[in-house]
Protein backbone atom coordinates (compact mmCIF):
# COMPACT_ATOMS: atom_id res chain seq x y z
CA UNK A 1 0.00 0.00 0.00
CA UNK A 2 2.62 2.63 1.03
CA UNK A 3 4.30 1.89 -1.83
CA UNK A 4 1.95 2.01 -4.44
CA UNK A 5 0.79 5.56 -2.37
CA UNK A 6 4.46 6.53 -3.32
CA UNK A 7 3.99 5.57 -6.94
CA UNK A 8 0.62 7.35 -7.78
CA UNK A 9 2.11 10.56 -5.93
CA UNK A 10 4.98 10.78 -8.11
CA UNK A 11 2.84 10.36 -11.02
CA UNK A 12 0.06 12.94 -9.30
CA UNK A 13 3.31 15.39 -9.09
CA UNK A 14 4.68 14.97 -12.67
CA UNK A 15 0.99 15.17 -14.60
CA UNK A 16 0.04 18.24 -12.29
CA UNK A 17 3.73 20.20 -13.36
CA UNK A 18 2.53 19.24 -16.89
CA UNK A 19 -0.65 20.52 -16.70
CA UNK A 20 0.52 23.99 -15.29
CA UNK A 21 3.52 24.13 -17.73
CA UNK A 22 1.25 23.34 -21.01
CA UNK A 23 -1.38 26.00 -19.52
CA UNK A 24 1.29 28.70 -18.55
CA UNK A 25 3.06 27.94 -21.93
CA UNK A 26 -0.23 28.72 -24.20
CA UNK A 27 -1.96 31.60 -21.48
CA UNK A 28 1.79 33.46 -22.68
CA UNK A 29 1.79 32.21 -26.25
CA UNK A 30 -2.08 32.90 -27.44
CA UNK A 31 -2.83 35.95 -24.87
CA UNK A 32 -1.41 39.47 -24.98
CA UNK A 33 1.06 40.34 -22.82
CA UNK A 34 -0.23 41.09 -18.84
CA UNK A 35 1.18 44.80 -19.18
CA UNK A 36 -1.39 45.45 -21.90
CA UNK A 37 -4.08 43.76 -20.59
CA UNK A 38 -4.00 45.46 -17.41
CA UNK A 39 -3.15 49.24 -18.64
CA UNK A 40 -5.75 48.32 -21.40
CA UNK A 41 -5.90 48.79 -24.90
CA UNK A 42 -5.43 52.57 -24.63
CA UNK A 43 -2.22 51.88 -23.31
CA UNK A 44 1.28 53.58 -24.98
CA UNK A 45 4.01 50.45 -26.25
CA UNK A 46 6.43 52.89 -23.70
CA UNK A 47 3.93 52.23 -20.09
CA UNK A 48 3.44 48.49 -21.35
CA UNK A 49 7.29 47.75 -21.71
CA UNK A 50 7.77 50.10 -18.23
CA UNK A 51 4.99 47.68 -16.60
CA UNK A 52 6.08 44.25 -17.90
CA UNK A 53 9.67 45.20 -16.59
CA UNK A 54 8.72 45.93 -13.58
CA UNK A 55 6.79 42.66 -13.07
CA UNK A 56 9.54 40.70 -14.93
CA UNK A 57 6.85 39.79 -17.47
CA UNK A 58 9.89 40.66 -20.56
CA UNK A 59 12.31 37.74 -18.93
CA UNK A 60 12.40 34.23 -20.55
CA UNK A 61 9.30 32.17 -20.09
CA UNK A 62 11.12 29.71 -18.04
CA UNK A 63 12.28 31.93 -16.03
CA UNK A 64 8.61 33.44 -15.04
CA UNK A 65 6.81 29.82 -14.74
CA UNK A 66 10.05 28.88 -12.37
CA UNK A 67 9.17 32.17 -10.46
CA UNK A 68 5.42 31.04 -10.99
CA UNK A 69 6.49 27.57 -9.87
CA UNK A 70 8.48 29.00 -6.77
CA UNK A 71 5.40 31.27 -5.39
CA UNK A 72 2.63 28.11 -6.26
CA UNK A 73 4.91 25.82 -3.66
CA UNK A 74 4.44 28.49 -1.39
CA UNK A 75 0.71 28.90 -1.10
CA UNK A 76 0.67 31.87 -3.68
CA UNK A 77 -1.73 32.10 -6.96
CA UNK A 78 -0.39 35.43 -7.72
CA UNK A 79 -3.08 38.18 -8.02
CA UNK A 80 -5.58 38.90 -10.34
CA UNK A 81 -5.45 41.49 -12.92
CA UNK A 82 -8.66 42.55 -13.23
CA UNK A 83 -10.17 42.83 -9.63
CA UNK A 84 -6.59 43.44 -7.41
CA UNK A 85 -7.27 40.87 -5.17
CA UNK A 86 -5.30 37.79 -4.45
CA UNK A 87 -6.33 34.63 -6.18
CA UNK A 88 -5.97 32.65 -3.09
CA UNK A 89 -8.81 34.99 -1.64
CA UNK A 90 -11.57 35.00 -4.74
CA UNK A 91 -11.00 30.77 -4.56
CA UNK A 92 -11.77 31.04 -0.94
CA UNK A 93 -14.89 32.95 -1.69
CA UNK A 94 -16.37 31.13 -4.67
CA UNK A 95 -15.30 27.70 -4.09
CA UNK A 96 -17.85 27.09 -1.45
CA UNK A 97 -20.67 27.30 -3.57
CA UNK A 98 -19.41 25.80 -6.74
CA UNK A 99 -18.20 22.59 -4.26
CA UNK A 100 -21.58 22.68 -3.10
CA UNK A 101 -22.97 22.46 -6.42
CA UNK A 102 -20.81 19.67 -7.45
CA UNK A 103 -21.74 18.05 -4.10
CA UNK A 104 -25.05 17.90 -3.82
CA UNK A 105 -25.64 17.25 -7.37
CA UNK A 106 -23.26 13.95 -7.06
CA UNK A 107 -25.01 12.85 -4.18
CA UNK A 108 -28.08 13.33 -5.82
CA UNK A 109 -26.54 11.43 -9.01
CA UNK A 110 -25.44 8.86 -7.38
CA UNK A 111 -28.96 7.94 -5.21
CA UNK A 112 -30.72 8.07 -8.36
CA UNK A 113 -28.42 6.07 -10.73
CA UNK A 114 -27.40 3.46 -8.56
CA UNK A 115 -31.09 1.98 -7.69
CA UNK A 116 -32.27 2.67 -11.09
CA UNK A 117 -29.78 0.66 -12.96
CA UNK A 118 -29.96 -1.92 -10.56
CA UNK A 119 -33.73 -2.04 -10.90
CA UNK A 120 -33.25 -2.07 -14.60
CA UNK A 121 -30.81 -5.00 -15.06
CA UNK A 122 -33.34 -6.69 -12.41
CA UNK A 123 -36.64 -6.03 -14.94
CA UNK A 124 -34.23 -6.31 -17.67
CA UNK A 125 -36.72 -6.00 -21.72
CA UNK A 126 -39.53 -4.52 -19.15
CA UNK A 127 -41.38 -1.65 -20.28
CA UNK A 128 -39.40 0.47 -17.49
CA UNK A 129 -35.89 -0.46 -18.42
CA UNK A 130 -36.89 -0.16 -22.16
CA UNK A 131 -37.88 3.56 -21.02
CA UNK A 132 -35.54 4.41 -19.01
CA UNK A 133 -32.76 2.90 -21.21
CA UNK A 134 -34.00 5.71 -24.15
CA UNK A 135 -34.24 8.15 -21.75
CA UNK A 136 -30.73 8.04 -20.49
CA UNK A 137 -29.33 7.54 -24.06
CA UNK A 138 -31.37 10.99 -24.83
CA UNK A 139 -29.85 12.84 -21.83
CA UNK A 140 -26.53 11.44 -22.28
CA UNK A 141 -26.63 12.24 -25.47
CA UNK A 142 -27.33 16.30 -24.57
CA UNK A 143 -24.44 18.64 -23.63
CA UNK A 144 -25.45 19.82 -19.86
CA UNK A 145 -26.19 23.24 -21.05
CA UNK A 146 -29.04 22.26 -23.51
CA UNK A 147 -30.32 20.46 -20.45
CA UNK A 148 -30.21 23.32 -18.64
CA UNK A 149 -31.77 25.84 -21.03
CA UNK A 150 -34.74 23.31 -21.32
CA UNK A 151 -35.02 23.55 -17.48
CA UNK A 152 -35.43 27.17 -17.38
CA UNK A 153 -37.64 27.05 -20.66
CA UNK A 154 -40.11 24.44 -18.39
CA UNK A 155 -39.92 24.91 -15.43
CA UNK A 156 -38.98 28.48 -14.69
CA UNK A 157 -40.05 30.16 -17.67
CA UNK A 158 -43.17 28.20 -19.04
CA UNK A 159 -44.74 26.75 -15.71
CA UNK A 160 -43.37 28.87 -12.98
CA UNK A 161 -42.39 26.57 -10.52
CA UNK A 162 -39.02 28.49 -9.86
CA UNK A 163 -37.63 31.18 -10.27
CA UNK A 164 -35.43 31.62 -13.17
CA UNK A 165 -33.06 34.74 -11.38
CA UNK A 166 -30.48 32.74 -9.40
CA UNK A 167 -29.48 34.58 -6.00
CA UNK A 168 -26.08 36.80 -6.68
CA UNK A 169 -24.63 36.55 -3.55
CA UNK A 170 -21.42 35.19 -3.39
CA UNK A 171 -21.18 33.32 -0.41
CA UNK A 172 -22.55 30.03 0.37
CA UNK A 173 -24.48 30.84 3.23
CA UNK A 174 -26.26 33.87 1.30
CA UNK A 175 -27.38 30.89 -1.60
CA UNK A 176 -28.82 28.90 0.78
CA UNK A 177 -30.86 31.79 2.06
CA UNK A 178 -32.36 31.28 -1.37
CA UNK A 179 -32.40 27.46 -1.50
CA UNK A 180 -34.79 27.30 -4.35
CA UNK A 181 -32.94 29.10 -6.49
CA UNK A 182 -30.45 26.29 -6.76
CA UNK A 183 -32.66 23.59 -7.42
CA UNK A 184 -32.71 24.12 -11.46
CA UNK A 185 -28.62 23.77 -11.76
CA UNK A 186 -28.38 21.33 -8.87
CA UNK A 187 -30.55 18.97 -11.25
CA UNK A 188 -29.06 19.77 -14.54
CA UNK A 189 -26.15 18.42 -12.97
CA UNK A 190 -27.05 15.66 -11.48
CA UNK A 191 -29.21 14.90 -15.14
CA UNK A 192 -26.51 14.16 -17.24
CA UNK A 193 -24.53 12.50 -14.43
CA UNK A 194 -27.36 9.56 -13.36
CA UNK A 195 -28.00 9.14 -17.66
CA UNK A 196 -24.23 7.97 -17.33
CA UNK A 197 -24.49 6.14 -14.07
CA UNK A 198 -27.17 4.38 -14.72
CA UNK A 199 -25.65 2.82 -17.77
CA UNK A 200 -23.10 1.58 -16.15
CA UNK A 201 -24.81 0.27 -13.10
CA UNK A 202 -26.79 -1.02 -15.09
CA UNK A 203 -24.65 -2.72 -17.33
CA UNK A 204 -22.65 -3.79 -14.32
CA UNK A 205 -25.70 -5.36 -12.73
CA UNK A 206 -26.26 -7.57 -15.56
CA UNK A 207 -22.53 -8.69 -15.45
CA UNK A 208 -23.18 -10.05 -11.92
CA UNK A 209 -26.47 -11.15 -12.22
CA UNK A 210 -24.51 -13.92 -14.61
CA UNK A 211 -21.94 -15.12 -12.24
CA UNK A 212 -22.21 -18.76 -10.34
CA UNK A 213 -22.32 -17.06 -6.87
CA UNK A 214 -25.66 -15.82 -7.99
CA UNK A 215 -26.51 -19.22 -9.14
CA UNK A 216 -25.28 -20.68 -6.18
CA UNK A 217 -27.46 -18.03 -4.13
CA UNK A 218 -30.14 -19.14 -5.53
CA UNK A 219 -29.66 -22.79 -5.96
CA UNK A 220 -29.53 -22.46 -1.66
CA UNK A 221 -33.34 -21.35 -1.49
CA UNK A 222 -32.51 -17.48 -1.03
CA UNK A 223 -35.12 -15.34 -1.96
CA UNK A 224 -34.58 -13.04 -4.66
CA UNK A 225 -34.69 -10.01 -1.69
CA UNK A 226 -31.51 -11.69 0.25
CA UNK A 227 -29.97 -12.49 -3.46
CA UNK A 228 -30.30 -8.82 -4.17
CA UNK A 229 -29.15 -7.59 -0.97
CA UNK A 230 -26.57 -9.28 0.15
CA UNK A 231 -24.82 -10.89 -3.24
CA UNK A 232 -25.87 -7.98 -6.15
CA UNK A 233 -25.89 -4.56 -4.77
CA UNK A 234 -22.40 -4.64 -3.20
CA UNK A 235 -20.25 -6.70 -6.52
CA UNK A 236 -22.62 -4.62 -9.09
CA UNK A 237 -21.57 -1.27 -7.13
CA UNK A 238 -17.20 -1.67 -7.20
CA UNK A 239 -17.03 -0.12 -10.86
CA UNK A 240 -18.94 2.94 -9.87
CA UNK A 241 -16.27 3.75 -7.46
CA UNK A 242 -14.20 4.23 -9.99
CA UNK A 243 -16.60 5.69 -12.15
CA UNK A 244 -17.21 8.55 -9.79
CA UNK A 245 -13.97 9.50 -9.15
CA UNK A 246 -13.27 10.20 -12.97
CA UNK A 247 -16.27 11.94 -13.20
CA UNK A 248 -14.76 14.98 -10.92
CA UNK A 249 -13.47 16.52 -13.95
CA UNK A 250 -16.84 16.28 -15.89
CA UNK A 251 -18.64 17.85 -12.90
CA UNK A 252 -16.23 20.32 -12.58
CA UNK A 253 -16.35 21.31 -16.04
CA UNK A 254 -20.24 21.22 -16.09
CA UNK A 255 -19.95 23.70 -13.32
CA UNK A 256 -18.56 26.00 -15.66
CA UNK A 257 -21.43 26.09 -17.60
CA UNK A 258 -24.17 25.62 -15.19
CA UNK A 259 -23.06 29.17 -13.48
CA UNK A 260 -22.75 30.59 -16.92
CA UNK A 261 -25.91 29.52 -17.76
CA UNK A 262 -27.83 30.38 -14.31
CA UNK A 263 -25.17 33.23 -13.72
CA UNK A 264 -23.75 31.71 -10.38
CA UNK A 265 -20.87 33.40 -8.97
CA UNK A 266 -19.11 30.43 -8.53
CA UNK A 267 -15.64 29.29 -9.73
CA UNK A 268 -17.51 28.21 -12.94
CA UNK A 269 -18.28 31.90 -14.22
CA UNK A 270 -15.16 33.37 -12.52
CA UNK A 271 -13.09 31.13 -15.34
CA UNK A 272 -15.59 32.30 -17.74
CA UNK A 273 -15.00 35.88 -17.23
CA UNK A 274 -11.24 35.32 -17.20
CA UNK A 275 -11.07 34.06 -19.84
CA UNK A 276 -13.16 37.01 -21.74
CA UNK A 277 -10.53 39.57 -19.40
CA UNK A 278 -7.03 37.49 -19.93
CA UNK A 279 -6.61 37.47 -16.41
CA UNK A 280 -3.71 34.79 -16.53
CA UNK A 281 -2.88 34.15 -12.88
CA UNK A 282 -7.00 33.57 -12.35
CA UNK A 283 -6.67 30.90 -15.48
CA UNK A 284 -3.75 29.27 -13.91
CA UNK A 285 -4.98 28.51 -10.16
CA UNK A 286 -8.38 27.32 -12.03
CA UNK A 287 -5.98 25.20 -13.93
CA UNK A 288 -4.04 23.99 -11.49
CA UNK A 289 -7.05 23.31 -9.49
CA UNK A 290 -8.87 21.11 -11.43
CA UNK A 291 -5.67 19.14 -12.06
CA UNK A 292 -5.31 18.44 -8.47
CA UNK A 293 -8.82 17.74 -7.38
CA UNK A 294 -8.80 15.10 -11.19
CA UNK A 295 -5.53 13.45 -9.44
CA UNK A 296 -6.63 13.21 -6.32
CA UNK A 297 -10.32 12.09 -7.18
CA UNK A 298 -8.66 9.71 -9.36
CA UNK A 299 -6.39 7.98 -5.94
CA UNK A 300 -9.27 7.97 -3.70
CA UNK A 301 -11.82 6.33 -6.07
CA UNK A 302 -8.66 3.34 -6.37
CA UNK A 303 -8.36 3.71 -2.78
CA UNK A 304 -12.12 3.41 -2.20
CA UNK A 305 -12.41 0.02 -4.68
CA UNK A 306 -9.67 -1.70 -3.10
CA UNK A 307 -10.82 -1.47 0.60
CA UNK A 308 -14.68 -2.23 -0.54
CA UNK A 309 -12.77 -4.87 -2.44
CA UNK A 310 -10.20 -7.38 -0.95
CA UNK A 311 -9.66 -9.59 -3.84
CA UNK A 312 -8.08 -6.74 -5.40
CA UNK A 313 -4.32 -5.83 -4.17
CA UNK A 314 -2.07 -2.72 -4.74
CA UNK A 315 1.14 -3.35 -6.13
Amino acid sequence: MAGYLIKRLATAIVVVFGITLVTFLMLHIVAPSPGQTVLGPKASQAAIRAYNHANGFDRPWYEQFGTYLNHVLHGNFGWSYKTNQSVNAIFAEKAPLSAFLSGVSLIVAVAIAMPLGIYQAVKRNSIGDITATTLAFVLYSMPVFMVALLMIQVFALSLGWVDPNVSQDQSLSGALNDWKDLILPIAALATTAVASYSRYQRSSSLDVLAQDFIKVARAKGLSNRLVYSRHLIRNASLPMITLIGLSLPALIAGNVLIEYAFNINGLGLLFVNSLQNDDYNVLLGYTLLTAVLTVVGNLIADLALTVSDPRIRLV
